[in-house]
């Protein structure tokens, strides 16, 4: 719905303070399930409005803002950043670090944008808080840890989230990307792809590099399965359905002249509906055990270390979502397209209770940089940023607060 004057008002006027505070939160990031930092600051803003805070899966924040009659709808935003060097050249780029769970110290960002989610959040929740005379109802507002390693939203709920906090009838959630600042992008039933990561250690017998009768070798047989896992989506997926089968990582021995023991690659899978994501996991599996058969290698051990749930936008909840936002920001600003094969785990919030739910994206790119001669950075680079921060956040704080009192606005 179309915003009132007064909020429009309010947004340009704190338009230089919400970028201070994204750029604070941009300088500040923390790993996943680690945003200790985060939370507390998260937590003391939302105390700052009058608000009770509540902790959920460690590091999860959850505000309920009451406001008489009406309906109850959530709202949230991830707060984790990730493992990368920071190379936008900003000058209040990270330069923290942090300490993987192997014990790895590593450069830690925000590089897929949470840092603007965590800003138009509390923002949302302010306004809220300082306009209720435009609104009735109740809104929970929920600051996500651990979105990237698809922990975050399991552990809220584990932790008894919906046993504690009343219960919303439809959540929304967005995310920033390199698309044009001041528009967003939003598809009507699948939204994102389902993510499965696994861990495989190949077993193999250790021998001297110039004795390789002796050997089993483990980074020779890894080669194989590699090379035959391409085969699944080209050889035994429907070109109808959609899979993505990526090896991100592959590890193999210590010296050079020794052949290992063992070898271990971890995959990424990507998939839009149960029934292929079975298939394509039965046929990985089915690979890597025939190929070690045929190496006459010791079985080798497939582990799921974790996986991302569907992200399914209930189209009428969409279609309603896209009317609010068309009245508030223009038709052209507005573009509904097909599921990206990106993954996020904002679907469990809405399925674990049987609730819809829409999930969006704001683009965070001035058409200088969007157009320019190379495409802009994607999430997860090194170099990913909005570089038109003001029209990205007023236009996530904008399209927030349009949905939300779309469905309790006077």
């Amino acid at each position: 719905m179309p915003l009132n004057p007064a909020l429009r008002e309010a947004i340009s006027d704190n338009l230089a303070q919400i970028v201070a505070d994204y750029k604070d939160f941009h300088r500040s990031p923390e790993l996943s399930m680690q945003e200790t930092n985060t939370a507390a600051t998260i937590a003391s803003r939302l105390q700052g409005l009058g608000l009770t805070t509540q902790t959920f899966g460690g590091t999860g924040v959850v505000a309920v803002i009451e406001n008489g009659e009406g309906p109850v709808v959530g709202y949230r935003a991830d707060t984790d950043g990730l493992p990368i060097t920071e190379d936008t050249g900003y000058d209040y780029a990270s330069t923290v670090e942090g300490t993987l769970p192997d014990g790895t110290t590593t450069n830690v960002m925000h590089g897929c944008g949470h840092d603007t989610h965590i800003t138009v959040g509390l923002y949302l929740a302010q306004y809220l808080v300082e306009h209720t005379d435009l609104w009735s109802g109740t809104v929970v507002m929920i600051f996500q840890p651990g979105e990237e390693t698809g922990e975050g939203a399991r552990a809220m709920l584990d932790d008894g989230l919906w046993d504690s906090i009343v219960r919303p009838e439809v959540i929304y959630g967005q995310h920033v990307w390199p698309g044009r600042a001041g528009h967003l992008y939003v598809a009507e039933g699948t939204a994102m792809a389902m993510s499965d990561c696994i861990r495989v250690t190949v077993k193999g017998k250790q021998a001297h590099g110039s004795q390789p009768e002796n050997a089993i070798d483990p980074i020779v047989l890894g080669a194989y399965m590699i090379t035959r896992l391409q085969s699944v989506v080209s050889r035994e997926i429907s070109g109808r359905d959609m899979a993505v089968v990526t090896v991100g990582t592959f590890h193999g021995g210590l010296k050079e002249n020794i052949i290992p023991d063992s070898a271990e690659f971890k995959l990424n899978i990507r998939t839009f509906n149960e029934e292929v994501r079975a298939v394509v996991l039965d046929r990985i599996e089915r690979i890597i055990l025939a190929e070690a058969l045929a190496s006459g290698a010791p079985e080798p051990v497939i582990e799921e270390m974790y996986r991302f749930p569907r992200c399914y936008n209930d189209p009428r909840e969409a279609r309603a979502f896209v009317d609010s936002v068309r009245a508030e920001l223009g038709e052209e600003q507005v573009h509904v397209e097909g599921p990206v094969t990106g993954s996020e785990d904002f679907g469990a919030f809405g399925d674990d209770i049987g609730v819809p739910y829409v999930y969006w994206f704001f683009g965070g790119y001035s058409p200088a940089k969007f157009d320019g001669d190379e495409p802009p950075a994607g999430n997860h680079s090194p170099f990913f940023a909005p570089d038109d921060v003001e029209t990205t956040l007023e236009t996530g704080i904008r399209a927030a607060l349009s949905t939300v009192l779309g469905r309790v606005g006077k």
